[in-house]
């Protein structure tokens, strides 16, 4: 792509930015409630507060897991274990995810409650009524019959009162990320109570390696009757969030997992992030469920904490019908083309067993959609760079008159059917293909971890290797800052390359900053994901290749 179009290609993609957060971004008043009308909820709420203090220890993780019995459960995906005190799911490993390339070690999301990584679900039942127990972090229940949770065996828990009243828990687990929890209250005496139901993910602090960039959200999320809602961290420290709605789920999302409960459907809850001294994020029925004596209430909740896989979360919304939980990948607001070039690249890595190789493929099936545009653009340039010597003599002749040169200029641009600005229209077309692809390889799980070919093992990171020890040929490592790989090179050689083969600016100060501006940007990509500097690099070879040919032939016919 011509160097001058690049500047300009960046500009523009900051504009997109700032346009996006003048015009798009949700106001405040969207992302937060007012003081005054959260106090509103709270106050016309007669459902009982979730508050309860945890006293965080030393100890290690496999210390806390072998404090309480436990219930193990496991399939192909996910392993972990249900405390019996409290019946709360505070351990879970992904089977599939390591934390790094080169390790062993499988990702562990969730926590026990009282260590300093605390991560965990816990759901029950709550009542105003003072005179009666209920089940709290504190309680031990009953197992009532396998000791192991898979996807053909649910497990069954149980805690009784000394009022008389049995709290039920019925835990299924499908072959994925899906926990069902079905809870049950018999009462067996003759009086009449009144409970509320609730879900909540406690998170004891901020995860480690957040991102803190503006391409990807990380925290608090939820969809409440059709309405996305995304809060931070700090957000959330800030000021407490609480919204009433009848259908919809809520969650913790990482940039790769998500914890998340769906309530009770078609059943007014209220949703509440706060944090004090712990992020929450949980729901509570704001209307009470009435048990009469001698009888039983039942309700169901559905709890998901799952790689975001694309298949997964897609497959989650659909068949469960839950609103917008294919947003818990956070698509952006260019997600209408963001998630069909993911659907793209990843439909050409069936297809040949390799993402680089698919991001080659999706960068030529691009080119060929703007063939027709970007050979209306390369004709112009063409006879621009035919044109040079005359454009060059009219701004000599008119040096002192640059009314009169803009006329002359315009004048030989209509005589011989030049277009100025078309070289911008590839590059303005491009724009949200290139953020788009970023954003697929920086926010989608199927992109961690994937190797291209020689020294390239992880797509979604920066070339790992650097000019400075002649790509590891010499025995040190460098700074990060000098870490500037062989593919961004490669991306900057062509870059000057094709700029030769453009016109050059009348200018000569402009002509000195564009001769330097490949090397500015092979220094400014080298940190981004390798495979969106393997698009850029394959995407100019392309261009030149187009670009070569078309001059060719439009200089043939211009000495015609």
């Amino acid at each position: 792509m011509d160097t001058k179009n690049v500047v300009a290609a960046i500009s523009l993609s900051v504009a997109v930015i700032v346009f996006y957060s003048l015009f798009f971004m949700p106001e405040p008043s969207q992302r937060t409630q007012s003081i005054s009308e959260k106090n509103k909820i709270e106050k016309n709420s007669d459902a009982p507060t979730l508050e309860q203090k945890d006293i965080i220890s030393e100890m290690s993780r496999d210390e806390a897991l072998d404090q309480n019995k436990r219930i193990n459960f496991e399939n192909d995906n996910i392993k972990g274990s249900i405390s019996l005190k409290g019946a709360v799911i505070d351990d879970l490993t992904f089977k599939k995810y390591n934390t790094e390339l080169d390790s062993n070690e499988n990702v562990t999301l969730l926590n026990p409650r009282n260590i300093k990584d605390g991560y965990f679900i816990e759901s029950g039942f709550v009542t105003s009524s003072k005179n009666i127990d209920i089940p709290n972090s504190e309680s031990l229940w009953s197992l009532e019959n396998n000791n192991n949770l898979t996807q053909e065996t649910p497990i069954k828990l149980s805690w009784s009162n000394k009022q008389g009243i049995t709290f039920e828990k019925e835990i299924s687990l499908d072959n994925q990320f899906l926990f069902t929890i079905k809870q049950k209250i018999v009462n067996l005496t003759d009086k009449k109570f009144d409970f509320y139901s609730y879900g909540q993910i406690i998170r004891n602090k901020k995860p480690e390696g957040l991102s803190n960039f503006y391409i990807l959200h990380e925290g608090m999320l939820a969809a409440l009757d059709g309405e996305l809602i995304e809060q931070d961290y700090d957000d959330i420290e800030e000021e407490k969030f609480s919204r009433k709605a009848s259908n919809g789920w809520f969650g913790i999302g990482d940039k790769y997992w998500i914890s998340s409960i769906v309530p009770p459907r078609n059943r007014e809850f209220k949703t509440t992030f706060d944090y004090k001294n712990k992020f929450r994020a949980n729901y509570i029925s704001t209307q009470p469920v009435e048990l009469s004596g001698n009888s039983f209430v039942e309700d169901k909740m559905q709890i998901i904490i799952a790689a975001k896989r694309v298949d997964v979360v897609d497959g989650y919304a659909e068949k469960l019908n839950i609103d917008k939980f294919d947003l818990v990948i956070d698509w952006g607001f260019l997600y209408f083309i963001t998630k069909p070039l993911f659907y793209g690249i990843d439909y050409f890595f069936k297809l040949l067993g390799n993402y680089g190789l698919a991001i080659i493929a999706i960068t030529i099936c691009i080119r060929l959609v703007f063939f027709p545009l970007a050979n209306f653009s390369f004709r112009s340039m063409a006879k621009m760079k035919v044109l040079q010597p005359e454009m060059i003599r009219l701004k000599e002749l008119h040096k002192d008159d640059k009314m009169k040169l803009q006329q002359e200029m315009m004048a030989l641009y209509k005589k011989e059917k030049i277009n100025p600005m078309s070289g911008c229209l590839p590059i303005l077309v491009q724009i949200p293909v290139f953020f788009a692809l970023y954003k697929v390889l920086f926010v989608t799980i199927e992109m961690r971890q994937m190797p291209f070919y020689g020294w390239i093992e992880d797509l979604s990171e920066r070339d790992p290797t650097s000019i400075f020890n002649l790509f590891g040929l010499l025995p040190y490592d460098v700074p990060s800052f000098l870490v500037i790989g062989a593919w961004p090179i490669a991306m900057g050689v062509s870059m000057w390359i094709q700029q030769k083969l453009n016109p050059a600016p009348t200018d000569a100060m402009q002509a000195k900053i564009f001769m330097f501006f490949p090397l500015f940007l092979t220094v400014i990509l080298a940190p981004f994901p390798a495979g969106l500097v393997i698009y850029w690099t394959i995407n100019n070879i392309l261009t030149m290749a187009q670009q070569l040919f078309i001059m060719k032939r439009t200089t043939t016919k211009t000495q015609t």
